[in-house]
């Protein structure tokens, strides 16, 4: 690899000569390579634990002048024969020119401008790649890294780092190496060797933790083993990237998406010395993930900078120091005293940004003006012009919005019509008409409760004149601190939060606390084109929509007919066409219905957009993860604040029980309708930090009960009963009557416990409750749930599967681990069909990792034990069109081990019909035989009954078909399908020939290799003559009919015509079918067609004749190539003609093999599964010592 010249003060140190002219000199690293004796184990002892290890390369090339005493390092390799490249190119291209320079800075200047050149162009060249940013030290370390593990250029190094690895008690210093989708560790410590590599997607736990025995480490875990790593320079800088990468793989295993670089990062002003742009990209999505969920911003926003600043606050008379934050398209400030103020200006509504007077009192201010007249001013900011360059060329990309901050009601027309205005009122009529959703829908405009309270009588009753009480508070509030996204938000709207948000204002706020509001802002009718799209479309997720939709909150009058229903379905079909990764989940009806009481339609659908993807990720999706991943928090902050009640309800095992529900409908199932809005208002605005702080406190309010509980179902009606009487007095609707309350109110129901109370209490007693720490403690949890969900997804497979193989439960879960890190391979390595398109968690266990051609051949050549040479990738692809029964190019789990188990487990006839179906149609395609067409042909017309019976045509013809049939059907289907020897279809003779063929290969390495071969030799002339009897039993009369002349061979030695130059040999001397065979099998390796037999020949014995043809070394199996074509092709073959009437049948294969005990013996014998998976585990070891050539060959080579 060619390097930008870098200065070399002592070119001898550390480094061995090799060679040299005039002015390059190639050198080669001390203990590397051969010999180096007890300087180059020193040597290669301080390259781990100093610096050197990760950063030089073994090899290396000098620049040198007679005068100078400084080197120049041009090139670097990992190898001799990258290195050697280099140095022939410098010597055919630069020796020459250089020599005719006069001065030695000439050279010098003259060679790096070259070099650098060079370079310039290779990065020029590479086709979709990004130019390269990373230093040239840190290329090297990655070249390192891929050299010591084996791994391929798709695999990018993030980092690395010098630390101890503990093997036992004993410290191994070496260099951590922290890459995309693996942790690996390499120490070579006076000659012994460390290494270790750890996928990802294997880690189940990752703490950084303090012992006595591990000072300040940080520990890795799987499920087999634990690893600890220590004495980091910064270990939290180490810990914060792990954690990163192992969030990246347990996405990969949720859902599929595998690590994408960000190619819109801005480039650095200087090239970081040791910082990768992986690093940096890793680093900037972190920064975007705290920006986003400080502000609930959507996740394509990207955070560009950040900047000290203070805020004038005009409400409270003074100046706030906090940080100014600049994205693509938001103005932030969020002060460093919490809950003092946050302020989030979307780009959309500024409309001046000017600097204004600068004074000793405020220094350096920026004014910033809105389309709603608000003014904010910011002072005391370090770089003011370039802040206000940058605000600037953002609002130039931001498209002019000229509704600004205001309710976008007005919009849902534009939506009837492709986004654009209508063209008149009449037309814009005749459009709604037709649509599923339109500005004239009474949802689209108003919330189902205004629509019932709209002609109620006005309630002037006290607790209605404490509702418009809370509307002037807030009111008030908004003239003071301001309206819509640009309001100042301080601790009073935390406050008023607290004291319940009107009904009226609870809309507008949910909206605004979100940050639903400015999705839906800049998506203006994208809710109403969705509903057009999804409409009328039928999928699992609109039947399980359907089935729900009565289910949603019955007891409220507005879903208790078909408005409500209406409004419901469209805004769930809706989201289940937006993001059909998580289509629709139970609960979410629930918390929808919730949502249309308070807001439009359109405010429902992104209020749910901003749940589902933000508020509460991976909540709604298949598996909900992230309830799981939540209640597993609980559990630990459980453990934490209420120890004592821990350890009684972890006997118990109601956590887990009751906590489910609570989090995924957030308490809206659990809790009477009016109490439960009011956490979802405080959810809104402070986050998940609430929902736990209520379920503590509900715990803590009952735990002298809980402790005194004896079982599960005793604990959970306590909790139930307390749920059910939370009352919120301060309602002014009738109270709705939770369904769960007359189930557990008792003779004598609780004391009724105040919502208000029950908030407050939680904020005093767990109010110290903090999100980042709960983002920490969910990034654990992840870990665990997603691995346990592995687990048993792991278990439900070998479970299912034992019933179908053979395989013991130790077997198949290390076959499905291999068969799905395979799977995982191709996420990240590449593969040539999308690892997303192949794994669908919709699908049941057994089917959702699937593997294609290329994935299979390898698991073929490593596990299957027919060992065929060079011909087992065509017997691969055979057996993978065989398994590929939707022939969608892609085989799953079960299928896979339906496959190898027939070759491990089946008998001896099982093996054999395994092999006999390899090649017939499918698993034999048309380019290995040109004549499947015919073959089909020649079944079609020859045998209707056999193919009646494989195509089940007997069953369809039956008229009447009563639940009795069905019944039948629906158990074959559950029972495994047997299939008998006389449904399989004949074989012709060109099918014969491919299996003829992949035996001989078969038994090329066995120990009876020439019995073997003389045995097959014998059965295949036997079928050759079984085939050419039962031509006269089948095609007497089209044989008759196709007889060339009078002059004929006997019916059990007929061939079709032979060429001319056959004919010309002799009248009465025909070819044999078995030595047509031979031929073909001859000339799968010869050019040149072997001669003709002789009359004596022809008289000889069949097995004799095909032995000597085949098996005394005229053909070897390797030497048949996996494309031999053996029949007529555009180049007809001299003296062959295949005969497409001969056929045999599975029966008459069997019977001939029964016939040879060294092919009893062969497919009988019990193949040790044991040791194939055994090699196929130290397989990659031996990738690794492949992966670069030795040093000693190259030298030879170089010599």
């Amino acid at each position: 690899m060619w390097i930008h010249p870098e200065e070399v003060l002592l070119a001898g140190a550390l480094w061995v000569s090799e060679r040299a002219n005039p002015f390059f000199i190639l050198q080669r690293r001390r203990g590397h390579g051969r010999g180096g004796g007890l300087s180059g184990l020193l040597v290669g002892t301080l390259d781990v634990v100093l610096d050197s290890s990760a950063r030089v390369a073994p090899y290396r090339i000098l620049l040198q002048t007679a005068d100078s005493q400084i080197y120049w390092n041009i090139a670097c390799g990992s190898s001799r024969k990258e290195i050697t490249e280099h140095w022939d190119w410098l010597e055919a291209n630069l020796l020459q020119t250089i020599s005719i320079f006069e001065s030695d800075e000439d050279i010098t200047t003259f060679v790096k401008g070259k070099i650098s050149g060079i370079i310039a162009e290779e990065n020029r060249l590479k086709p979709g790649e990004e130019h390269e940013e990373d230093s040239g030290k840190f290329r090297e370390a990655e070249l390192k890294m891929r050299k010591l593990f084996g791994m391929p250029e798709e695999e990018k190094l993030v980092n690395y780092y010098s630390c101890s690895y503990w093997k036992g008690r004993v410290p191994r210093q070496g260099w951590l190496y922290l890459s995309v989708n693996h942790l690996c560790f390499y120490s070579f410590l006076l000659g012994k060797e460390v290494t270790l590599v750890v996928p990802w997607t294997e880690v189940t736990q990752l703490e950084k933790n303090a012992t006595l025995l591990f000072p300040e480490s940080v520990r890795v875990s799987t499920r087999d083993t634990e690893h600890f790593f220590s004495m980091f320079l910064n270990i939290n800088d180490t810990f914060k990237l792990m954690e990163q990468l192992a969030n990246i793989a347990m996405r990969q295993l949720l859902d599929n998406e595998a690590f994408a670089a960000d190619l819109s990062l801005p480039k650095p002003s200087r090239t970081l010395k040791n910082v990768s742009a992986l690093k940096r990209d890793l680093d900037a999505r972190a920064k975007n993930e705290r920006y986003r969920m400080m502000f609930r911003l959507t996740q394509d926003e990207r955070l560009d900078g950040h900047t000290d600043c203070t805020l004038w606050t005009p409400f409270a008379k003074m100046h706030v120091v906090g940080q100014l934050f600049i994205s693509n398209n938001y103005i932030c400030f969020n002060s460093k005293e919490e809950d003092l103020c946050q302020l989030i200006i979307p780009l959309r509504e500024v409309s001046i940004v000017e600097k204004a007077d600068s004074s000793s009192v405020l220094p350096c201010p920026v004014s910033i003006s809105t389309k709603n007249k608000m003014n904010f001013l910011f002072a005391n900011l370090k770089d003011r012009d370039f802040l206000v360059q940058r605000i600037s060329d953002f609002l130039q990309r931001t498209p002019d919005s000229s509704w600004g901050d205001t309710n976008p009601l007005s919009l849902i027309s534009l939506s009837a019509s492709s986004g654009g205005p209508p063209s008149s009122s009449g037309g814009s009529e005749s459009i709604q008409k037709g649509r599923h959703y339109h500005a004239g829908l009474p949802t689209a405009s108003q919330g189902l409760l205004q629509l019932y309270h709209r002609d109620a009588p006005e309630d002037l009753g006290p607790k209605a004149m404490r509702e418009k009480m809370k509307e002037e508070s807030w009111n008030i509030h908004f003239l003071e601190f301001g309206r819509g996204v640009c309001m100042y938000r301080t601790s009073r709207t935390r406050e008023l939060v607290l004291n319940g948000i009107p009904e009226r204002l609870r809309g507008e706020l949910w909206l605004l606390f979100s940050g639903a509001q400015n999705e839906m802002a800049t998506h203006p009718g994208y809710y109403g084109e969705l509903v057009e799209q999804a409409m009328g479309l039928c999928s699992l997720a609109t039947e399980e929509i359907e089935r729900d939709l009565h289910r949603s909150m019955p007891e409220h009058r507005a879903f208790q007919n078909e408005m409500g229903i209406a409004a419901l379905r469209r805004v769930l079909t809706a989201y289940a066409h937006r993001n059909p990764g998580i289509g629709y989940c139970q609960a979410m009806n629930i918390v929808t219905s919730v949502l249309l009481l308070y807001c439009t339609e359109e405010e429902a659908f992104w209020l749910l957009v901003a749940l589902c993807e933000r508020m509460l990720p991976d909540y709604y999706n298949t598996r909900v993860v992230g309830a799981l991943v939540d209640q597993g928090v609980f559990e630990e902050l459980t453990r934490a604040f209420l120890p004592l009640l821990y350890e009684h309800m972890q006997e118990l095992g109601v956590i887990s029980t009751i906590s489910l529900s609570w989090f995924l409908t957030l308490f809206l199932s659990v809790m009477p309708f009016d109490s439960a809005v009011l956490l979802v208002d405080c959810f809104f605005y402070e986050g998940i930090k609430v929902i736990f702080q209520v379920a503590l406190t509900v715990l803590h309010d009952n735990m002298d009960t809980l402790l005194s509980c004896s079982d599960e179902g005793e604990a959970m009606t306590i909790l139930g009963r307390y749920l059910d009487n939370v009352v919120n007095k301060q309602t002014v609707a009738p109270p709705i009557p939770h369904p769960h309350a007359l189930l557990t109110s008792g003779d004598e129901p609780p004391p009724e416990i105040d919502v208000f109370d029950l908030i407050r209490s939680s904020y005093e007693k767990f109010g110290s409750l903090r999100s980042d720490v709960i983002e920490q403690m969910r990034f654990k949890q992840r870990l665990k749930v997603i691995q346990s969900l592995e687990d048993t997804a792991k278990r439900s497979v070998v479970r299912a599967m034992m019933t179908e193989s053979a395989f013991s439960i130790e077997e198949l879960e290390e076959l499905y681990c291999l068969f799905k890190s395979k799977h995982m391979t191709s996420c990240y390595w590449g593969s040539s069909s999308s690892a997303a398109e192949r794994h669908d968690p919709s699908l049941p266990y057994l089917e959702q990792y699937r593997i294609d051609p290329v994935q299979f051949r390898q698991l073929f050549i490593s596990l299957a034990p027919w060992v065929c040479g060079g011909h087992t990738p065509t017997l691969s692809a055979r057996l993978f069109r065989l398994l590929d029964q939707n022939q969608d190019g892609l085989v799953n789990f079960k299928e896979f081990i339906t496959g190898l188990s027939g070759m491990y487990h089946g008998d001896m006839t099982e093996k054999l019909k395994l092999l006999y179906k390899l090649h017939l149609p499918p698993a034999l395609c048309p380019e290995e035989a040109e004549s499947a067409l015919e073959a089909t042909q020649f079944f079609t017309e020859d045998e209707p009954r056999g193919e009646e019976l494989r195509d089940g045509d007997s069953e369809e013809k039956k008229e009447v078909k009563d639940y009795r049939y069905y019944l039948r059907m629906w158990a074959k289907e559950k029972e495994p399908k047997k299939e008998t020897i006389k449904d399989l279809p004949r074989m012709n003779q060109e099918q014969f020939i491919e299996l003829c063929k992949t035996l001989y290969n078969m038994f090329s390495e066995e120990p009876l290799e020439q019995q073997l071969y003389h045995s097959i030799a014998t059965v295949a002339s036997l079928l050759l003559r079984i085939g050419e009897v039962g031509k006269k039993f089948n095609n007497g009369a089209k044989k008759s009919e196709r007889a060339p002349s009078p002059t004929q061979t006997p019916p059990s030695t007929q061939t079709p015509p032979l060429s001319p130059e056959g004919v010309e040999e002799g009248p009465g001397h025909g070819v044999s079918g078995e030595s047509e065979v031979c031929r073909a099998l001859a000339d799968a390796q010869l050019e040149v067609a072997a001669p003709q037999m002789s009359d004596e020949e022809t008289k000889d014995d069949a097995s004799v004749s095909s032995y000597s043809v085949v098996s005394a070394g005229s053909l070897q199996c390797e030497d048949i190539a996996e494309d031999t074509v053996l029949i007529r092709g555009a180049e007809q073959r001299q003296g062959s003609v295949l005969d497409t009437d001969w056929s045999i049948t599975f029966e008459q294969v069997l019977a001939s093999m029964l016939t040879e005990p060294p092919l009893v013996d062969y497919f009988e014998k019990k193949w040790d599964f044991q040791a194939k998976m055994a090699a196929c585990k130290a397989q990659r070891a031996v990738e690794r010592q492949m992966s670069s050539t030795s040093d000693h060959e190259l030298t030879q080579h170089c010599t």
